[in-house]
């Protein structure tokens, strides 16, 4: 990022200093855009491990509540259950739905990183192979 604010301010208004600084914010973006990616498909996949405890306990209550002999009432308690999956399902739909947008911003970052630094090497302003990524 210092590379590109030094760049941008010595050709200040030009496309190539613009093109610069564009491609160091992409390149300071996509870190953060993976990481958020992996971070949200973590929380996915402990909703979905979630969500089957939730029906386990809930069957689990159920064959209890069968089996008992004193009249003990565990209905509401497997109701709250179900609800609170309910929830975790919701929950795991919104952030699957996150995840891909993260998807998709990833896919466009990437495309417009190469796109801009193939238009800077063809420019001149960066050498092919230098060290700019």
């Amino acid at each position: 990022m210092a590379m590109a604010t030094v760049t941008l301010s010595s050709a200040e208004g030009t496309p190539a200093g613009r093109e610069v600084f564009a491609e160091g914010l992409l390149e300071l973006l996509q870190p953060a855009v993976q990481q958020l990616d992996s971070h949200v498909h973590a929380v996915r996949e402990s909703q979905v491990d979630l969500r089957e405890h939730i029906d386990n306990l809930a069957t689990e209550l159920c064959r209890i509540n069968e089996d008992q002999k004193v009249a003990l009432d565990l209905d509401p308690y497997v109701k709250k259950l179900l609800n609170a999956r309910r929830r975790v399902v919701l929950v795991n739909n919104i952030l699957q739905n996150a995840q891909e947008r993260l998807r998709r911003l990833n896919h466009s970052v990437g495309k417009e990183t190469a796109r801009r630094k193939a238009i800077l090497e063809s420019s001149g302003v960066y050498p092919p192979g230098s060290p700019s990524k």
